[in-house]
């Protein structure tokens, strides 16, 4: 009867390892990162409006807000798709996530004249639209209560 002391274990041979390899994980979180950075800035609407500044508070926005835009050339938008002025109001109508109640978020150029910016809105208060509300860029915060510093004049 042979018996043998010494240890038969192959050193050379490799052994399963139970760890975690999260440098596959660790790519995929980092293409996911670029995709969104990507996708992030299409996701807004996109027409060119320069818009004057506030220094009002920010408010909380709705869920899927509704955009009536004013371009430089006087021309009406909501969202994105064009809208000719004495349709907009059927439109608004047709539109199925919009009521009466909730709120209009009205953006107009900054070189689009009072004038015609109180004719759509007069044009929406006709309709029965009531809710309205001015978009802005946001501006620095002036002084609690002081008015903002206006341009002298001659």
């Amino acid at each position: 009867m042979a018996v043998s002391l010494t240890d038969n274990d192959d050193e050379d041979d490799f052994s399963e390892t139970h760890d975690i390899n999260v440098t596959p994980f660790i790519d995929v979180i980092l293409v996911l990162l670029i995709i969104f950075m990507v996708a992030a800035p299409l996701s807004t609407v996109d027409l060119p409006i320069d818009l004057p500044t506030s220094s009002a508070m920010p408010q909380k926005k709705p869920d899927k807000p509704t955009y009536l835009s004013i371009r430089r050339d006087m021309t009406l938008a909501i969202g994105e798709e064009s809208v000719y002025r004495a349709e907009l109001i059927m439109t608004l109508d047709s539109m199925s996530d919009m009521s009466k109640d909730k709120y209009i978020f009205v953006r107009a150029d900054r070189s689009v004249p009072y004038g015609e910016l109180m004719g759509v809105m007069e044009l929406l208060r006709s309709g029965g639209y009531t809710k309205v509300k001015l978009v802005a860029l946001e501006g620095a915060p002036t002084a609690a209560g002081a008015p903002a510093a206006s341009p002298a004049q001659p």
